[in-house]
């Protein structure tokens, strides 16, 4: 009886026909999911980058109320860090460093804005000028 059993195989794995069968259902899974999820990455650093602009532009306007001014183009947003030499500088006016926007690249600050008093604007991911989609530039004024 002992030896019956020692003889016996274990059939617990897979086969290699099983293997692919999973594959080409994840395979088609992810060929049908895929392109309906892609489009919502890149809404979804376009949004991220206009909470940002909003946060630094709370900021900004923190720097205005203390100082009397929004920071110069000169200046730029590192004011919000490190006191420019401005009287009444209460800062600084952000928890952490000024962030890059979501595709890795400075946020575009000019003073005096030309639609604004500042104007505060990301690129997108291409880094110029206009676009569409997740090229498109994502403004404070907008």
């Amino acid at each position: 009886m002992v030896i019956a059993n020692m003889h016996r195989r274990d059939n617990r794995a897979f086969t290699l026909v099983e293997l692919l069968v999973v594959m080409a259902i994840i395979a088609l899974l992810a060929a049908l999911v895929g392109p309906k999820l892609f489009p919502k990455l890149g809404k979804g650093k376009q949004s991220a980058a206009k909470a940002q602009i909003e946060l630094i532009g709370q900021a900004l306007d923190q720097f205005r109320l203390d100082v009397g001014r929004y920071p110069t183009g000169q200046e730029g947003l590192n004011a919000l860090m490190v006191n420019p030499g401005a009287t009444g500088w209460e800062g600084p006016y952000l928890k952490k460093a000024v962030p890059a926007d979501p595709w890795g690249k400075p946020y575009q600050y000019l003073c005096p804005g030309t639609h604004g008093e500042y104007d505060l604007f990301s690129y997108g991911r291409d880094g110029n000028p206009g676009g569409d989609g997740e090229d498109k530039d994502v403004a404070s004024w907008e």
